[in-house]
């Protein structure tokens, strides 16, 4: 019977010991002079954004649908050229197919303004040659500002713009 009761605790406790075993061999590995503060910094400091991250030329894709009415929309596919001047202003020029048809005219301008926050977010607000009303869109500025992905607001369209080196 005492034999039985001494199988069973070996049982229970050998993977107990490995385990412990195993983790005080990774904490002797680790080196224990180095503390959080040390470790933090040899790390890069977080990204930071401003206008000035996206200054100069994107290269943009546009897909989408525009919303006309709850009943109706429209497909959007288009190429836009946008100017960044590191100071908040932008212009550019589209060129959108919408619904299948070509555009009245080859490319049409526009300009406007923009924020970027410190976590790399940003808005922006456009005013299209011929159109009183802004396109007011939200942005992610990615791969160190080499990318800035886009949504615009009140419609399905979204942006992807490429930085022109």
């Amino acid at each position: 019977m005492q034999n039985k009761l001494i199988s069973r605790i070996l049982i229970v406790a050998a993977p107990i010991t490995v385990a412990y075993s195993v983790l005080a061999l990774i904490a002797s590995s680790t080196p224990q002079s180095a503390d959080l503060h040390s470790v933090q910094r040899l790390l890069p400091p977080p990204r930071k954004c401003s206008v000035w991250t996206i200054a100069g030329d994107y290269a943009y894709t546009i897909e989408g649908t525009l919303l006309i009415s709850p009943t109706v929309t429209l497909p959007i596919h288009g190429i836009s050229l946008g100017h960044y001047d590191g100071k908040g202003n932008k212009t550019q020029l589209d060129h959108v197919v919408v619904n299948g048809q070509e555009p009245q005219e080859e490319w049409i301008s526009g300009s406007g303004t923009y924020t970027v926050d410190e976590n790399c977010t940003g808005s922006q607000e456009v005013f299209i040659d011929g159109n009183p009303n802004p396109i007011r869109s939200h942005f992610i500025i990615a791969n160190g500002g080499r990318e800035i992905r886009e949504v615009i607001d009140a419609n399905a369209v979204t942006a992807v713009g490429v930085k022109v080196e």
